[in-house]
């Protein structure tokens, strides 16, 4: 069975829990097949104390847009409901995963931490490795592999789930695994190993030899890809 992956996000009164600051807005969309679903999370929350004027700046969440906002404790189950068993996807995973934590720790003694239900990626930490050196905030990533069509006046959980997620399925790749079939069981059930798949035991393959004009344009297409996104293509793998 594919895993369930959750691409989340949040935003909060100010940049350190330990100082007592709280979240505002949880945001979480659910991939199906490696493409964002209809299905999600979304909650502002009264925080129970004021935003930092800095953080309000980025957000644009006010005190007054919080005041008949519900609880965190209001809408933990539901929350918890959602995100079970999934892996979730979080830029910067450290920072939301103490705020998240806290809140559940301030609803419910008996509330399980984030990392004990779910597995977790911190899209950041896959970002500095694919870039090093390079600046990997969403901002940056979502500029280089020219996600676009969102308004960036002010940062939102929501919001910024969306664009994560766009950015997500470009960082680690693009596109889904592919599960080859045979005999009705795929490859990887088989247990087989891809490097050592003889290809003459399919019956009746097809052998396709491509121009020189074909070979040309794939080369100048290839070269493109690897000098816009800084990074040698799969391609060069198979030749």
């Amino acid at each position: 069975m594919a895993k369930k992956y959750i691409v989340l996000d949040t935003e909060t009164t100010g940049l350190e829990v330990k100082q007592g600051h709280r979240v505002i807005e949880i945001g979480a969309v659910l991939l199906n097949d490696r493409k964002k679903s209809e299905e999600h999370f979304h909650s502002y929350l009264n925080p129970s104390r004021l935003i930092d004027e800095e953080a309000s700046k980025v957000h644009g969440i006010t005190n007054f847009d919080l005041e008949d906002k519900p609880f965190f404790d209001e809408i933990a189950e539901e929350f918890i409901n959602f995100i079970e068993g999934s892996t979730l996807v979080i830029h910067n995973a450290p920072f939301d995963l103490g705020f998240l934590n806290n809140e559940l720790q301030l609803a419910s003694t008996n509330y399980p931490s984030i990392e004990e239900i779910c597995e977790v990626e911190d899209s950041l930490i896959i970002a500095r490795d694919k870039f090093p050196g390079q600046r990997n905030s969403l901002d940056a990533l979502a500029s280089r592999y020219n996600v676009s069509g969102y308004d960036r006046t002010f940062h939102g959980a929501l919001l910024d789930a969306n664009i994560l997620a766009d950015v997500y399925m470009q960082l680690t790749g693009g596109q889904s695994k592919f599960e080859f079939i045979s005999k009705g069981n795929t490859l990887s059930d088989q247990n087989i190993d891809s490097k050592n798949f003889i290809i003459d035991q399919i019956d009746d393959l097809p052998s396709i030899s491509a121009s020189k004009s074909d070979l040309k344009e794939h080369e100048k297409r290839i070269s493109e890809i690897e000098k816009k996104y800084s990074n040698k293509t799969i391609w060069r793998s198979f030749k």
